[in-house]
């Protein structure tokens, strides 16, 4: 069991990956909040509450009120929002409820932003149940739904009072979930850890067969390499924004299709193709590697085929909620273990870079 320590400006809390949390779960909130509120509520969905529902319920002397968000971005949305508030304000929530979310990332970031702005806001904590919300998204603060135009449009930086990453409940998680959610730790170890992407070349086969100790490794260090950037820019004014690589392509992906076609560590996954091609042609990378740090993405592939056009996509990056001022943000790679952002990505340059991801995708449609 490894605990990360996050420190911003605003909060200062912990996040605790290993084995076995569950089943402790009410004592060790009890012991960041001081107390249990009178009210707890918890945000899950059904299948998740299936699977864990009785054991996430075993330590509490009474048992948290269930809300429920169906799965899929497609519920990821003001409308879900005003439900699930209401059915808060109806159980009687106050001020001094507590809110935890159980989840995914798509749990995690509603959960989130249900505690930010539920009576100007309440405390929350994360349970997350995916490994992608576990090495990313419950970690840092940001909460958030999509509009129509764009994905998490709509947000608060909000942080929780304690992470807790039951490395368990990935027994559950199917093999795609798992391999999506291992794009984020491809993409931690290209931007600020190049010992995790050396580990991730050399153990493979013990991430991908779910060995306990290869994964907590790779899930630390993720969550590490995170909450150092997270301390350092809380609000995502400049260092923060190389935790985005292969975000932008990769939203642009979900968005043209329609939040259906891919898992957000999948569209991550072709999203950074896209970046390492860019920046091997602006030579912030090396053609060796170019070449490996591609391989690894695909070494935790397979990634789902696509079938867009390249001008599609590149036009879905300019409501990415990065850009400021129409100036089209872009995180490249330099060198292994670091990156950089530039501003001054040509409409030919980023169709170049999507052209060559859809081909790469079997498409073959990329013009």
């Amino acid at each position: 069991m490894q605990t990360i320590r996050v420190e911003t400006a605003s909060a200062k809390y912990d996040v605790v990956a290993g084995s076995g949390l569950i089943q402790t779960l009410a004592p060790r909130i009890e012991r960041v909040a001081g107390r249990l509120p009178r009210r707890v509520f918890v945000l899950t969905s059904a299948p998740i509450w299936g699977l864990w529902g009785e054991a996430f319920q075993a330590s509490f002397v009474e048992a948290p009120i269930a809300l429920f968000l169906p799965p899929g971005e497609s519920h990821k949305t003001l409308a879900s929002v005003e439900r699930l508030l209401r059915q808060m304000a109806q159980a009687g929530g106050d001020r001094g409820s507590l809110l935890i979310a159980f989840g995914g990332g798509i749990v995690g970031d509603v959960g989130g932003f249900l505690a930010a702005i539920y009576m100007r806001g309440i405390p929350y904590v994360h349970v997350p149940t995916t490994l992608l919300a576990q090495v990313d998204s419950s970690v840092g603060g940001k909460t958030g739904v999509n509009l129509p135009e764009g994905k998490n449009l709509v947000g608060s930086f909000h942080h929780p009072l304690a992470v807790f990453a039951d490395i368990g409940l990935l027994g559950t998680l199917p093999d795609r979930e798992l391999r999506a959610g291992l794009m984020e730790s491809v993409k931690a170890g290209i931007i600020r850890d190049r010992a995790l992407v050396r580990f991730m070349e050399e153990h493979a086969d013990e991430v991908l067969g779910r060995d306990a100790k290869a994964l907590e490794k790779v899930i630390a260090a993720s969550i590490r390499m995170k909450a150092g950037v997270v301390n350092r820019d809380e609000r995502e004014n400049g260092l923060r924004m190389i935790l985005n690589l292969g975000h932008t392509v990769g939203h642009a992906l979900e968005q043209a299709t329609g939040y259906k076609t891919l898992l957000h560590g999948e569209a991550v996954g072709w999203g950074m193709v896209a970046a390492l091609y860019l920046a091997r042609k602006r030579g912030t990378i090396s053609r060796p590697q170019f070449e490996r740090l591609e391989s690894l993405i695909h070494l935790y592939g397979p990634l789902p085929p696509l079938k867009l056009r390249a001008a599609k996509v590149a036009a879905a990056t300019g409501v990415d909620k990065k850009n400021v001022g129409g100036v089209r943000r872009f995180v490249l790679p330099v060198g292994i273990g670091d990156a950089g952002v530039v501003e001054d990505v040509t409409a030919a340059e980023l169709e170049a870079a999507v052209g060559y991801m859809l081909a790469r995708a079997g498409s073959g449609i990329v013009r």
